[in-house]
């Protein structure tokens, strides 16, 4: 999709909104079906601060949701080849496509650590990281307890939704 501008955003249908933005919190229609009621927005940072503020009031269930529907990094749904594009793009970008089999292995293995740990698949902005960022965060946030990781994950989230935006949106 080529880039809309504040204006085209203003001006969407409440479906065509939905579709547009559906997805810039992975997997999370109802972000998008939420903030289309706040139009017009006056610049793309509204748009985003719109987003980041669902993020900030939904309840804690919600936010594990929302966290829970990410892919873990590098994961099954890579190999098969079944992330969302905006997920396989970003993953690609944080060089997770070209991993030697060590990396391939420390990461399974950190990433189930993780899991196993929280219930929910380690969050990270790929785009904002390379691989060896990607496996020393996954080392160093398993320390983390449970509720600091929730929003240290949803805040990941925010970084992630904000790119997508500005993907899509003008600024």
């Amino acid at each position: 999709m080529s880039s809309l501008t504040i204006i085209d955003v203003n001006e969407l249908s409440d479906g065509q909104f939905e579709s547009v933005f559906g997805n810039v919190i992975e997997h999370c229609k109802s972000a998008s079906t939420r903030i289309k009621k706040q139009r017009p927005f006056k610049n793309v940072e509204e748009l985003c601060e719109a987003f980041q503020k669902y993020l900030d009031d939904i309840t804690e269930e919600e936010k594990l949701e929302i966290l829970k529907s990410h892919p873990d990094l590098a994961g099954r749904l890579a190999i098969q080849g079944e992330l969302t594009p905006e997920s396989a793009e970003e993953q690609r970008s944080a060089g997770l496509n070209d991993l030697t089999a060590d990396q391939k292995r420390l990461l399974d293995s950190r990433n189930k650590r993780y899991k196993s740990k929280f219930s929910f698949p380690f969050i990270i902005c790929a785009r904002e990281n390379k691989v060896q960022s990607i496996l020393e965060g996954l080392e160093c946030r398993y320390n983390n307890d449970y509720e600091e990781e929730i929003n240290t994950g949803i805040n990941e989230v925010k970084k992630i939704c904000k790119l997508r935006i500005l993907d899509i949106v003008k600024n």
